[in-house]
């Protein structure tokens, strides 16, 4: 290993090598006998100081005994790999700031002792271990922004990432790093060309409240008319009037917002139009973020996609859409959203019995037993040896929420909460997909109305498609073990993975973004945990 000479002690021929823009100075002629023992000494002891921290970064350059990774000559391939990365950070919607590229240029520009040296290569591993950590896996813990994203974020170790890099192609493994296929190239899309038009000044004013359809004219449709130009749904022109390429433009809007597609600018319509730029740009950084959570999870061959916000669920096979139904999800309250995870279907329940939740019967039915011995009277209260309590004989308003001794279910009918099928992945959050009765509620936009279970619009056809793989006649085994009406447990011969998501931006067949509401709130929550990690929007043209 070369040694730096101290420069106000040795006069040296010097080669100057530049790796992105960063000038290292070099000592190419002999030094004093004894000098290269103490400056590697001082090297050394200098990245065992600064790495003493980390035991994992420790570790690493244990194991090489300390010999550097950035900061020497035969480094400058994997010096200009990563700042190269560091520059395109932005492009990740990461947080530029967080890993000093600056500082450690200019570290790298004034070094003058071997002490300095050490630091500074350690200070480069940390910055490489934070951007691949960032970059792979996310900026911030999800839990921490948002109790309800509970998705496990598969995470490698520094140590681990630290000795895949060393022996790698510099350039391939930084290429390697952030989330593989299509959704994710098309959300840096769609940030770049979001980010263009904030700084071109957006869409233009936003339309007033008053609804307008086919046939109308004057300003507002005039408003609408400009609005949609400039977001690309309809190309210029100077029609004043409601027209048939205006509905038809107001439409594809409605397609890739959720909406009813009647072609009319109704209030739901308008409020979404009137979303501005910086707020689409905020739902594709968060999007980017929760890919990155999702990084190295296997989706499968076959998977299930619940998308919270998009009100749907649909069965993937091969990376296409093969099934999907509207679902009805949790409502809007602290401990009925519908959490974030990813499980394995395993089974399911035909004529399932409804275990009534202990949450659900503490504040919803002890109540109601209270007023009324009789209430919910479908329902079947039994003590912890079994045995059905007599209502009549039983004084209900002597209970609390925290010693209510007994347990409630609902036995297998067509009016059961479950309906007459319910897909089991057991966890831990009591979280599964289900068929309902309340069938009135699939005909919502906004459909969050159950207690945190995922309610299918077409549970029959869901559980076709299903035993598809495994049964010549899927409908017929299904219907075979519905009239029996009997609770019936049905195993999948090959359990299916399912992703329950939370992605109010996401990318389309045809290429453009889709987006949703925020209904929960979580991506503005999300938001605020990346602006303050470092994640900033660009300034706004005036």
């Amino acid at each position: 290993m070369k040694a730096y000479c101290f420069r106000s002690v040795f006069s040296a021929s010097r080669l100057v090598l530049q790796s992105l823009g960063v000038v290292f100075l070099m000592a190419l002629v002999a030094v004093p006998a004894g000098y290269a023992d103490t400056a590697d000494m001082a090297f050394r002891q200098a990245v065992a100081e600064a790495a003493a921290g980390d035991r994992e970064l420790a570790e690493f350059y244990r194991e090489r005994d300390q010999q550097p990774l950035w900061t020497t000559s035969g480094d400058a391939a994997r010096r200009a790999a990563f700042f190269a990365a560091l520059d395109k950070a932005p492009n990740h919607g990461l947080p530029q700031g967080r890993y000093n590229a600056a500082k450690l240029r200019a570290g790298f520009e004034s070094l003058t002792s071997e002490r300095q040296r050490g630091l500074l290569e350690v200070a480069v591993s940390k910055a490489f271990l934070a951007y691949a950590h960032d970059v792979r896996n996310g900026v911030i813990d999800p839990v921490s922004a948002d109790p309800g994203i509970v998705r496990k974020v598969p995470r490698q170790g520094s140590l681990a990432t630290l000795r895949a890099f060393a022996r790698s192609d510099p350039r391939a493994f930084i290429g390697s790093l952030p989330p593989k296929g299509p959704q994710y190239l098309a959300l840096m899309k769609a940030r770049l060309d979001l980010e263009f038009t904030l700084q071109s000044g957006g869409w233009g004013p936003e339309l007033s409240t008053n609804p307008v359809k086919p046939g109308d004219s004057g300003a507002q449709v005039i408003a609408l008319r400009d609005r949609l130009v400039r977001m690309g749904y309809l190309r210029r022109t100077a029609a004043e009037t409601y027209d048939g390429a205006l509905q038809k433009a107001v439409q594809q809007f409605q397609i890739e917002h959720g909406l009813a597609p009647d072609g009319v600018a109704g209030n739901a319509t308008i409020d979404e139009i009137n979303v501005g730029v910086e707020d689409r740009l905020k739902s594709v950084l968060v999007a980017m973020e929760r890919l990155r959570w999702m990084n190295g999870l296997t989706l499968g061959k076959r998977y299930i996609w619940v998308n919270l916000p998009d009100f749907t669920a649909k069965i993937v096979d091969d990376g296409k859409v093969t099934f999907e139904t509207v679902t009805v999800v949790g409502m809007n309250q602290h401990d009925r959203r519908s959490p974030e995870f990813s499980d394995q279907m395993e089974f399911m329940v035909i004529n399932p019995t409804w275990n009534v939740p202990r949450s659900i019967v503490v504040k919803e039915y002890l109540p109601m037993l209270q007023a009324n011995p009789q209430a919910a009277g479908n329902l079947k209260i039994v003590d912890r040896r079994g045995r059905v309590v007599n209502r009549e004989e039983t004084d209900f308003t002597q209970f609390t929420a925290q010693n209510f001794p007994f347990s409630m279910s609902e036995p297998p009918s067509n009016g059961n909460a479950l309906g007459l099928v319910k897909f089991m992945f057991p966890n831990q959050w009591n979280i599964y997909l289900h068929d309902t009765p309340s069938k009135s509620l699939f005909k919502r936009q906004v459909r969050a109305f159950s207690h945190g279970c995922i309610r299918l619009g077409d549970p029959f056809d869901f559980a076709y498609a299903l035993l598809a793989p495994q049964t010549d006649d899927p409908k017929g085994e299904f219907a075979a073990h519905l009239n029996t009406r009997s609770e019936t447990t049905l195993p999948l011969e090959n359990p299916v993975p399912v992703h329950i998501v939370y992605f109010t931006a996401w990318p389309s067949a045809k290429g453009r973004i889709d987006y949703r509401r925020d209904v929960y709130g979580r991506d503005a929550r999300v938001f605020d945990a990346l602006e303050k990690a470092g994640v900033v929007l660009p300034a706004v043209q005036g």
